[in-house]
């Protein structure tokens, strides 16, 4: 997608500003500047309302009473499950089921514990991303070792990845898909790169019948997120890191492709505050608009890559095609890794602290890297503003 991103935070200015107003914790704390975002977002006024009328009015079980308190605590439940199927346009919501967890990590291993065993036999293969997120990685090996326990030896491929940009490589994988691949699993925006990792090109080459499970941790709260245009099999995303609050979570699982998705062990108590949190927060993206959040993260993201472009003390991870603000490639979203070549990144994330600036600095749990391998990570959200981009940028410049 092609984003002229200058015009764009000029026109989005008087959207922005009172919408960075509803962020509480940013509103009373403007320095220092928070940009570590992936990691957790900030939540608006609204979800901290929400969650505060809840527990003050009719905080109760859900499913586990018949008293006005704990039914209207169980339709709050279910009509969050409703909300998630309306937020990710599911095109067939009666055929969907959708599973709140602790966050993603929690998500992916039910899909990877209680779902998965039931498709593979002996021989079987999956093709699984062995650079992304570690707990996009690690289910699947866990899931590995179960089966072998039981007798079932199962396969492990590599997703493959372009180097020169760090996206899957649809040629290669070409070349690893075969008869034997029963199931691939997949990340929608890269937590270092920044890149939409292009996930139909995934499926144009893993064919019609394949289950994809997709971690969009980066992307639901960030960019829309239509599963009817993905065609994937699994959603699975953090509600902290979509305005919501910690502990939160959801499995949205589409119900088309191989057993029904059915999480295993007695149900216990939901985190009805978090289930609640992340209706609120799902309300204020679709009334903020995740098409114009999108936009806006995009644009703040290519005034930051354009000004390292422009620093040779630095190196910028990912594709080395989007640095430039003109760029006509596809755009990174809202998080850009970067690393000094003489500072190491835990100093510098020190330093940018020292200057005003919260970041992330070290391997940002990527699976295979190397704990020396650390980069500094700036991530993005509604809030986020271009004098902090630019601050960022001569506090950087300071020292070359």
């Amino acid at each position: 997608m092609r984003h002229d991103t200058e015009n764009d935070l000029k026109e989005l200015a008087d959207w922005q500003r009172p919408l960075r107003a509803q962020f509480p914790q940013i509103a009373a704390h403007p320095a220092p500047a928070y940009l570590d975002s992936a990691a957790t977002a900030q939540k608006p006024q609204a979800v901290l309302d929400a969650v505060h009328t809840y527990l003050t009015t009719t905080n109760a079980n859900a499913g586990r009473g018949s008293y006005p308190w704990a039914n209207h605590t169980t339709a709050l439940v279910e009509g969050a499950r409703d909300r998630v199927r309306e937020f990710l346009g599911d095109p067939e919501p009666d055929r969907s089921a959708v599973h709140f967890t602790s966050g993603a990590s929690e998500g992916l291993r039910t899909v990877a514990r209680d779902w998965l065993p039931e498709l593979l036999r002996d021989g079987d293969e999956i093709v699984v991303p062995f650079a992304d997120h570690q707990a996009n990685l690690e289910p699947w090996r866990e899931a590995e070792r179960l089966l072998a326990r039981q007798g079932v030896r199962i396969r492990l491929r590599e997703l493959p990845y372009q180097a020169s940009s760090g996206d899957y490589d649809p040629e290669a994988l070409a070349r690893v898909v075969g008869p034997r691949t029963r199931f691939v699993a997949a990340t929608h925006v890269h937590h270092v790169y920044g890149a939409d990792m292009n996930v139909h090109r995934v499926r144009a080459v893993v064919g019609p019948d394949v289950p994809i499970c997709l971690d969009a941790a980066q992307s639901v709260g960030h960019l829309p997120v239509s599963v009817a245009d993905l065609d994937v099999d699994f959603v699975v995303f953090s509600g902290h890191k979509a305005l919501a609050l910690p502990g939160t979570g959801a499995v949205w699982a589409r119900g088309r492709r191989g057993p029904e998705f059915r999480p295993g062990g007695w149900q216990g108590t939901p985190n009805t505050a978090g289930v609640v949190s992340l209706t609120a927060a799902l309300d204020w993206l679709d009334a903020a608009g995740t098409d114009r959040i999108e936009r806006w993260t995009v644009a703040l993201a290519a005034r930051l890559t354009d000004g390292l472009a422009r620093l040779d003390a630095y190196e910028v991870l990912g594709c080395r095609s989007s640095l430039d603000a003109a760029s006509t490639v596809q755009r990174r979203r809202h998080v850009v890794a970067f690393r000094h070549r003489e500072i190491g990144s835990q100093d510098l994330g020190f330093i940018l602290y020292s200057h005003g600036f919260m970041v992330r600095s070290d391997s940002h749990c990527q699976a295979g890297a190397d704990p020396g391998d650390g980069s500094v990570r700036v991530s993005l959200h509604v809030y986020n503003a271009p004098e902090e981009i630019d601050g960022l940028l001569a506090a950087l410049a300071s020292l070359q």
